[in-house]
């Protein structure tokens, strides 16, 4: 079985499917990172699938489950390295990858993932000092 590496930089996750994803390989991914990112704390998964040269509903399937699964667990997903003829498959094939934000490449999949954490810094810092406000 082929294995996909689960990569840490500072908070991020990073994952670079280099495969074709099997059943079997996209559940044992969907297990080790749900456990990297409770291991690690990490705030962020970036999943690579610059390698991919077709998407079918399958994988589309298993980035949604791998989104959902993050955002339980307090990390936000982004998939980085979409080739036009992927993005193309899955609006044909109905799949919005729902929760999952896209980006051209690994750097801005970083940037994506540190303006979310700020704006939810911001969100709850905000929501604390109207609470205050509305105590005095």
């Amino acid at each position: 079985m082929d294995r996909v590496p689960i990569l840490k930089i500072g908070d991020i996750l990073l994952v670079s499917i280099q495969v074709d994803m099997s059943d079997q390989t996209a559940v044992q991914l969907q297990e080790n990172l749900a456990e990297r990112i409770v291991a690690t704390g990490s705030h962020g998964v970036i999943i690579d699938i610059t390698a991919l040269d077709i998407v079918d509903s399958f994988v589309g399937r298993m980035l949604s489950t791998i989104a959902s699964i993050s955002k339980v667990l307090d990390a936000e997903t982004v998939v980085v390295g979409m080739r036009p003829a992927v993005a193309i498959t899955l609006v044909e094939l109905g799949l919005s990858l729902n929760g999952i934000r896209t980006a051209l490449n690994v750097e801005r999949g970083m940037e994506l993932i540190a303006a979310a954490r700020a704006d939810e810094w911001y969100e709850v810092d905000g929501d604390e000092d109207a609470e205050t406000t509305a105590r005095s």
